[in-house]
């Protein structure tokens, strides 16, 4: 291509501008050679004219007023010949003064009629040369990431050129997150450093390095901007865009081709780097186009969304500047984008015109806060108190994409020494009614007098209690340090190198015993302590460690250049040196836990189980009025010793009263370093959570409210339901989450869909427990599945010898779609079940398709088969509706050797798992189709393990059933096993039935067994939380009802078991027939729970 250029493009171009330029050339040198000697002859003109006058008036000078005995009446005509002279020279002095003006005249003219349109022409010629060589460039550094990423699958540990020795992976984190906001999972870090530099400077210096401090001039800056009154964050849209939100432009709506609506240039930020790009808006999608000069990969951060995904659109600030948006998606993505001030609005109002149905509006935080309905969830006890935080945050402008504005959670324990946590105590937890800082009584004295007798002599900085911030970035990446990119981020913080390791976050009592002992330290903490155990291990140290302990007595740099020398390149295995204690001289590592934890993952569980305990549930309450409510400022705020140094506050400074670029970048700096305080959502005290037993009373009082079957686990009973599918084995029961309804078919049933052995789908009725109708459910029998002429059955036959099982069949979230494999033609087939009639038809698999899986926000498929492959599929739809599968799959996936038995997705968490027959569970990428890892289930027998089962949490775990073919009587030929959203093997549990499907609801697993046992387990310990319920028949599948109120439960001999919790009161007449007011159906075709299934326990 460049010799193609060279010899092809260049020579026509100097060509091109030897035509198109030559004369111009010519011309404009003759015409500026002109000029030229004009100026000389006019300036050489004027100097000699300029001396002539100048002799001639002296000579008229001395002539007439000096010459020796001059009569009087001559120095009047000395006079005079002065004033004529005088003139002449004033005259000839302007005569030059308007050749001059000419001269430049001309000039003038040259250089708007000649010299600028060159100069532009110009400009343009070599941008556009420039964008050529940018287009260039573009396609060989993706090329280069292309076959980069060929490499690594060819080369990785499932590929066909494996290595023998594989090279150590480093990770870092990624920016995917689950519907609770958490960033749990590790993605592989390619471009790994140890930071030996940085450890290095560090010890040269030791702890003489002190923090970097504000100058002087900038406060004096700080106080020129400061603002006194703040308004709300509030979008005041025009009457026209509101009209343009509620009626679309019509045309466009009709019109299929994709049309520009808005450009503007932005930044987009994220915790590593500030990424300046344009934001374009069309009809149709969001772009983002990465302006960077050197990208990532030569492929920079450029997205593509259509607005069908987009979820909510929140207004946010950065740098205490209104001028950003933030965007999630409902895969939960999301971006954070910063404009200029005066263009965030418009970009917001122009979003909400082109869709959102779904988006806030023009709400400012505290009404998009109020309209939620959180506050009351949270106090009903239907969400979590983790979840309720999270939201807060959320709500109140925190974001993981910028780290002055980190999500914020409190400390909620004050016992990290004991042996074991005992969580009914009140005295193992923090005060949550006081501010971190004065949790320690002790303190409580010194900040009041700091406050009361602070006074600034200019009258600018209001008295405040604590001088640094409970949330900045600072402290995030404190508390991050052992996990990228926030090592980088801390060393470029530090100048260049490690803060001492005496500082550094190396013990949870110690950080603890700090805050206790030093009022000025008021660090809260950031989400992670609650689900994300990898922050606390330094977990690649290994070589490291070993050197330390068979080497005591040797310095660090020693040690690493023995590293180097004993492991060569395995040295690299290492990875962050963080230093020695100084007293104690002991090397920083993992964190030191509390006792009472007795690994990562132990302190993880118990802390969130703290953070969910009845006392942090009667007492969260305090702490929000702290930190987002009503004691955020004014006297509440004095009063509760909880103001902070006031440029940390919303609206508290105005950046764009700074014209001084220099003092403006510096100002940033300031504020993005020393953190800001959220957003304030409540101006009142925040209500309390109502406790276990209040929320239970409440909920019994309730006509429409279901119960938790798994909060109510010894109370469960079991009914059954006939007429589906009598004899013939039911492999299929759910009811579709995320069913449309309009307001006028509120309350009335929703679908429940059943797939037989004999491929006969039935549509019924569901709708669960209500009180208005005394009974537990309400069942509607689908009269098409007992009537041979009007039956829905899929077509084709399937694969012979293939085992029919649940896993072959998926529903779309909407009940509008039934996606089967395990057809004879190696398909997956697409049935509409409005409909009754197959609309897709897809043909990629090589072999018979096994298994197929969907994710929880219904956009992607995944596909496994006997040609050891798996595909993920995009789910089409129109109009946020699916109505199909794409063409072709979005990704293939490879690395197994023999049958997929299994598959599951989380597109949220971009990670697809999949099972086989050779024993193994791979995990690949969803966006990309990377290969991360693979995990094998331990088996202490040689004999061949398979694995017919697999499902992932909400927060990643998997959880897998392994088991062994062969005929045996070991006692471990069928077992669970649990490993982290990050490969870590955790835990695994025996069992004594083969399971048939497996279904993972919270902290909870539902399985079923060909035994037909239904058992419910504990996630984290795999132990069984009730003793199982025997189902009297072989399960073929098990589903848990949205409401988590039910679980569905076919069986071989067709019946459908509903298994549920409640006391149902008598019977009342009509009430019946009055809650289902918009069916004919006959009562004889309802089921409203009334034939109890005797399901004993099992001993």
């Amino acid at each position: 291509m460049r010799m193609y250029i060279f010899y092809k493009i260049v020579p026509y171009m100097k060509q091109y501008e030897t035509h198109a330029f030559y004369d111009g050339h010519e011309s404009m040198a003759l015409y500026w050679k002109d000029c030229y000697e004009a100026l000389m002859v006019n300036m050489h003109k004027r100097d000699r004219e300029g001396g002539e006058s100048k002799l001639k008036f002296q000579a008229e000078i001395a002539r007439g007023s000096l010459a020796p005995g001059a009569e009087p009446h001559q120095g009047a005509v000395g006079k005079e010949l002065v004033a004529a002279a005088s003139w002449r020279y004033a005259g000839e002095l302007d005569s030059c003064l308007l050749r001059i003006s000419i001269v430049n005249f001309l000039d003038q003219l040259s250089l708007e009629f000649f010299v600028e349109p060159f100069n532009r022409k110009a400009r343009q010629e070599n941008l556009r040369y420039n964008n050529m060589l940018k287009q260039l460039s573009s396609p060989q550094l993706a090329t280069l990431r292309r076959w980069k990423a060929i490499k690594l699958y060819l080369t990785c540990e499932r590929g066909p050129w494996a290595e023998r020795k594989q090279n150590p992976i480093h990770w870092k984190l990624a920016n995917v997150e689950n519907y609770s906001r958490m960033r749990l999972k590790l993605v592989p870090n390619y471009n790994f450093k140890t930071h030996d530099e940085a450890s290095a400077l560090r010890d040269n210096l030791g702890i003489q390095h002190s923090q970097p401090s504000s100058d002087s001039l900038l406060l004096e800056v700080v106080k020129q901007v400061k603002v006194s009154d703040m308004e709300e964050d509030k979008l005041d849209l025009p009457e026209e865009e509101i009209t343009a939100r509620v009626n679309i432009d019509e045309k466009e709506e009709q019109d299929q081709k994709e049309k520009l609506v808005l450009l503007e240039d932005c930044e987009l930020i994220t915790i590593i780097d500030i990424i300046p790009g344009r934001l374009e808006i069309t009809t149709q999608h969001i772009y983002f186009y990465d302006g960077s000069i050197e990208k990532e990969d030569g492929v920079g951060f450029d997205f593509k969304w259509p607005h069908s995904q987009v979820r909510e659109i929140h207004l946010r600030r950065y740098n205490l500047r209104r001028s950003a948006l933030e965007i999630f998606h409902v895969d939960q993505s999301n971006y954070f984008l910063n404009f200029k001030k005066e263009v965030r609005n418009k970009v917001y109002s122009r979003l909400l015109s082109l869709h959102s149905p779904n988006s806030y509006g023009s709400r400012s935080p505290q009404e998009l806060f109020k309209a939620s309905g959180l506050t009351q969830k949270w106090v009903n006890r239907e969400i979590s108190n983790f979840d309720y935080l999270i939201q807060l945050n959320t709500m109140a402008g925190r974001t993981y994409n910028d780290l002055a504005q980190y999500p914020v959670f409190p400390w909620i324990l004050q016992d990290y020494t004991s042996e074991e946590l005992d969580l009914n105590n009140p005295s193992v937890f923090r005060d949550l009614s006081k501010p971190i800082g004065v949790v320690n009584d002790k303190n409580a004295k010194a900040m009041r007098e700091k406050y009361e007798n602070f006074e600034d002599p200019m009258g600018t900085i209001d008295k405040f209690h604590y001088g640094t911030h409970y949330s900045n970035s600072a402290g995030v990446m404190h508390y991050l340090i052992r996990t990228e990119p926030f090592t980088t981020l801390h060393i470029q913080l530090q100048s260049g190198r490690f803060d001492c390791a005496d500082r550094q976050f190396h013990s949870i009592p110690a950080t603890w015993q700090a805050l206790m002992d030093n009022p000025y330290d008021v660090k809260e903490l950031i989400p992670e302590f609650f689900y994300f155990p990898e922050f606390l291990e330094n977990q690649n140290l290994e070589l490291f460690v070993l050197l330390v302990k068979a080497y005591p007595g040797l310095h660090d740099l020693q040690l690493c250049t023995l590293g180097q020398v004993v492991g060569g390149k395995a040295s690299n295995s290492q990875k962050f040196n963080l230093g020695r204690l100084q007293v104690s001289r002991e090397l920083v590592n993992d964190v030191i836990l509390p006792k009472w934890a007795k690994s990562a993952e132990d302190f993880i569980y118990k802390h969130r189980k703290a953070l969910e305990s009845e006392y942090v549930s009667a007492h969260l309450h305090e702490w929000i009025d702290l930190i987002f409510g009503y004691k955020q400022r004014g006297p509440a705020a004095v009063e509760a010793l909880n103001v902070f140094y006031y440029c940390s506050y919303e609206g508290a400074v105005d950046l764009d009263a700074l014209t001084d670029e220099k003092e403006r970048k510096a100002l940033e700096g300031m504020i993005n370093n020393f953190g800001q305080t959220p957003c304030q959502l409540l101006k009142e005290p925040h209500p309390s959570r109502l406790s276990a037993e209040e929320a239970v009373q409440k909920q019994t009082k309730t006509d429409t409210s279901t119960f938790n079957l798994f909060q109510h686990l010894p109370e469960l009973k079991s009914f059954f339901i006939e007429g589906i599918s009598d004899g013939i084995p039911l492999i299929k029961a759910i009811v579709p989450k995320n069913q449309s309804r309009s307001f006028i078919s509120q309350g009335s049933p929703e679908l429940l869909v059943t797939v037989s052995m004999n491929y006969v789908i039935g549509t019924h009725g569901w709708l669960p427990y209500d009180r208005n109708i005394s009974n537990y459910f309400t069942f509607i029998r689908d009269q098409t599945v007992t009537n041979p002429k009007t039956q829905r059955s899929m077509n084709g036959p399937f694969a012979p010898g293939l085992e029919i099982t649940s896993k072959l069949f998926i529903v779309s979230h909407d009940a509008k779609l039934l996606f089967s494999a395990g057809h004879w033609d190696n398909s997956i087939q697409v049935m509409s079940l409005t409909k009754g009639k197959i609309v897709s038809h897809n043909i990629r698999h090589m072999d018979i398709v096994t298994c197929l899986a969907t994710d929880y926000c219904g956009i992607h498929l995944i596909s496994g088969s006997r040609d050891t492959t798996c595909m993920v599929w995009q789910i089409t739809q129109q109009g946020g509706i699916p109505v199909g599968l794409a063409s072709k799959p979005f990704q293939i996936l490879y690395g197994h050797t023999d049958e997929v038995l299994s598959v599951g997705i989380s597109t949220e968490l971009d990670m697809a798992v999949s099972g086989s027959r050779d024993g193994t569970v791979i995990i690949h990428t969803i966006q990309k189709g990377q290969y991360m890892r693979t995990l094998r289930p331990p088996c202490e027998s040689s004999l061949l393990l398979t694995i017919p089962n697999l499902a992932i949490s909400w927060e990643g775990h998997i959880v897998i059933y392994s088991s062994i073919e062969e005929s045996t009587t070991l006692k471990d030929k069928n077992a669970l096993h649990l490993f982290s959203v990050n490969g870590k093997y955790l835990q695994s549990q025996v069992l004594k039935e083969q399971v048939s499907d497996i279904c993972l609801i919270g902290e909870h697993i539902v399985t079923g067994s060909l035994q037909g046992f239904l058992s419910i387990r504990d996630l984290h310990s795999l132990n069984l939380s009730i003793n199982p319920l025997a189902m009297r028949s072989p399960i073929h599948c098990v589903y848990v009802t949205k409401e988590y109120s039910h679980i569905l439960v076919g069986l071989e001999d067709g019946k459908l078991i509903v298994v549920g919790v409640g006391k149902p009161a008598e019977m009342r007449s009509g009430q019946l027939s009055r809650k289902l007011w918009g069916s004919n159906k006959r009562l004889s075709q309802i089921s409203a729970g009334e034939t109890e299934y005797n399901t004993q326990d099992s001993k």
